[in-house]
Protein backbone atom coordinates (compact mmCIF):
# COMPACT_ATOMS: atom_id res chain seq x y z
CA UNK A 1 0.00 0.00 0.00
CA UNK A 2 0.81 3.90 -0.78
CA UNK A 3 0.38 6.79 1.52
CA UNK A 4 -0.04 10.00 1.06
CA UNK A 5 3.68 10.64 1.24
CA UNK A 6 4.23 8.00 -1.31
CA UNK A 7 1.62 9.56 -4.06
CA UNK A 8 3.11 13.20 -3.74
CA UNK A 9 6.37 12.04 -4.52
CA UNK A 10 4.93 9.73 -7.54
CA UNK A 11 3.10 13.47 -8.71
CA UNK A 12 6.02 15.30 -8.45
CA UNK A 13 8.08 13.04 -10.16
CA UNK A 14 5.51 12.82 -13.35
CA UNK A 15 5.64 16.65 -13.30
CA UNK A 16 9.70 16.74 -13.64
CA UNK A 17 11.65 13.43 -13.05
CA UNK A 18 14.98 15.31 -12.56
CA UNK A 19 13.34 17.17 -9.48
CA UNK A 20 15.52 16.79 -6.41
CA UNK A 21 15.01 14.85 -3.53
CA UNK A 22 15.72 18.48 -1.32
CA UNK A 23 13.45 20.09 -3.18
CA UNK A 24 10.21 17.19 -2.96
CA UNK A 25 11.06 16.57 0.81
CA UNK A 26 10.77 20.54 1.11
CA UNK A 27 7.95 20.40 -0.07
CA UNK A 28 6.45 17.75 1.61
CA UNK A 29 7.43 18.67 5.13
CA UNK A 30 10.55 15.69 5.56
CA UNK A 31 13.91 15.38 5.34
CA UNK A 32 15.76 14.13 1.87
CA UNK A 33 16.87 10.73 3.33
CA UNK A 34 12.86 9.95 3.89
CA UNK A 35 12.18 10.85 0.31
CA UNK A 36 15.30 8.55 -0.31
CA UNK A 37 13.97 5.75 1.51
CA UNK A 38 10.62 6.19 0.10
CA UNK A 39 11.41 6.22 -3.81
CA UNK A 40 13.73 3.43 -3.30
CA UNK A 41 11.07 1.67 -1.66
CA UNK A 42 8.22 2.78 -4.67
CA UNK A 43 11.13 0.95 -7.20
CA UNK A 44 11.57 -2.54 -5.19
CA UNK A 45 7.95 -2.75 -5.16
CA UNK A 46 7.89 -1.95 -8.86
CA UNK A 47 5.66 0.87 -8.64
CA UNK A 48 8.51 2.92 -9.97
CA UNK A 49 9.99 1.38 -12.83
CA UNK A 50 12.08 4.50 -14.52
CA UNK A 51 13.05 7.98 -15.35
CA UNK A 52 11.59 9.29 -18.48
CA UNK A 53 11.93 11.81 -21.09
CA UNK A 54 9.21 12.74 -23.38
CA UNK A 55 10.16 13.34 -26.92
CA UNK A 56 8.29 15.02 -29.61
CA UNK A 57 8.30 12.69 -32.40
CA UNK A 58 7.60 15.45 -34.95
CA UNK A 59 10.33 17.55 -33.83
CA UNK A 60 12.97 14.56 -34.88
CA UNK A 61 10.80 14.34 -38.35
CA UNK A 62 8.22 11.31 -37.31
CA UNK A 63 5.22 13.01 -38.96
CA UNK A 64 2.87 9.82 -39.14
CA UNK A 65 1.53 8.02 -36.35
CA UNK A 66 -0.59 5.31 -36.51
CA UNK A 67 -2.34 2.57 -34.95
CA UNK A 68 -2.66 -1.00 -36.68
CA UNK A 69 -4.66 -3.51 -35.75
CA UNK A 70 -3.56 -7.54 -36.14
CA UNK A 71 -5.47 -10.30 -36.69
CA UNK A 72 -3.18 -13.58 -36.37
CA UNK A 73 -3.90 -16.72 -38.34
CA UNK A 74 -3.61 -18.84 -34.55
CA UNK A 75 -4.48 -17.57 -31.06
CA UNK A 76 -0.62 -19.84 -30.45
CA UNK A 77 1.15 -17.22 -32.73
CA UNK A 78 1.39 -14.62 -30.25
CA UNK A 79 4.73 -15.31 -29.04
CA UNK A 80 7.02 -15.87 -32.32
CA UNK A 81 5.26 -12.78 -33.98
CA UNK A 82 5.62 -10.26 -31.18
CA UNK A 83 9.26 -11.26 -31.34
CA UNK A 84 9.13 -9.91 -34.92
CA UNK A 85 7.43 -7.17 -34.63
CA UNK A 86 9.78 -6.14 -31.53
CA UNK A 87 12.59 -5.39 -34.16
CA UNK A 88 10.78 -3.23 -36.20
CA UNK A 89 11.69 0.25 -34.75
CA UNK A 90 9.09 1.94 -35.54
CA UNK A 91 6.52 -0.45 -33.40
CA UNK A 92 6.84 2.21 -29.98
CA UNK A 93 3.86 -0.09 -28.28
CA UNK A 94 2.61 -3.47 -28.73
CA UNK A 95 -1.05 -4.44 -26.70
CA UNK A 96 -2.53 -8.31 -26.73
CA UNK A 97 -5.79 -7.10 -26.92
CA UNK A 98 -9.33 -9.14 -26.58
CA UNK A 99 -12.36 -8.33 -29.07
CA UNK A 100 -11.57 -7.35 -33.47
CA UNK A 101 -7.57 -7.93 -33.13
CA UNK A 102 -5.24 -10.11 -31.62
CA UNK A 103 -2.40 -7.36 -31.21
CA UNK A 104 -2.93 -3.79 -31.68
CA UNK A 105 0.32 -1.40 -32.42
CA UNK A 106 1.47 1.59 -32.55
CA UNK A 107 3.54 2.93 -35.23
CA UNK A 108 5.98 6.23 -35.76
CA UNK A 109 6.85 6.88 -39.12
CA UNK A 110 8.17 9.86 -41.19
CA UNK A 111 5.92 10.03 -43.88
CA UNK A 112 3.20 7.62 -45.31
CA UNK A 113 5.98 6.42 -48.02
CA UNK A 114 7.40 5.03 -44.72
CA UNK A 115 4.49 3.41 -43.68
CA UNK A 116 3.20 1.87 -47.08
CA UNK A 117 6.80 0.75 -46.89
CA UNK A 118 6.26 -0.85 -43.33
CA UNK A 119 3.49 -2.40 -43.86
CA UNK A 120 3.93 -3.98 -47.57
CA UNK A 121 7.93 -5.07 -46.82
CA UNK A 122 7.82 -5.67 -42.64
CA UNK A 123 4.16 -6.37 -40.77
CA UNK A 124 2.45 -8.11 -43.67
CA UNK A 125 5.11 -10.62 -44.44
CA UNK A 126 4.83 -11.94 -41.04
CA UNK A 127 3.85 -15.31 -41.58
CA UNK A 128 1.88 -15.59 -38.33
CA UNK A 129 -0.50 -12.21 -39.59
CA UNK A 130 -3.59 -13.21 -41.34
CA UNK A 131 -4.36 -9.60 -41.10
CA UNK A 132 -3.87 -6.05 -40.78
CA UNK A 133 -6.11 -2.64 -40.37
CA UNK A 134 -4.40 0.74 -40.08
CA UNK A 135 -5.70 3.68 -38.76
CA UNK A 136 -3.56 7.43 -38.97
CA UNK A 137 -3.85 9.57 -35.73
CA UNK A 138 -4.55 12.49 -36.98
CA UNK A 139 -4.20 14.59 -33.60
CA UNK A 140 -2.81 13.28 -30.03
CA UNK A 141 -5.14 16.25 -27.82
CA UNK A 142 -4.19 14.06 -25.08
CA UNK A 143 -0.95 12.42 -23.19
CA UNK A 144 -0.79 11.47 -19.86
CA UNK A 145 0.21 9.44 -17.26
CA UNK A 146 -1.99 7.81 -14.92
CA UNK A 147 -2.76 10.07 -11.80
CA UNK A 148 -2.36 8.56 -8.15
Amino acid sequence: MIDDLDRAIISTLQENARVSYAEIAKVEGVSPATIHVRIEKLRQAGIITGTHIHVDPRKLGYDVCCFIGINLARAGDYPSALAKLKVLPEVVEAHYTTGQYSIFIKVMVHSIDDLQRLLIEEIQPIEEIQATETLISLQQPIMRQIQV
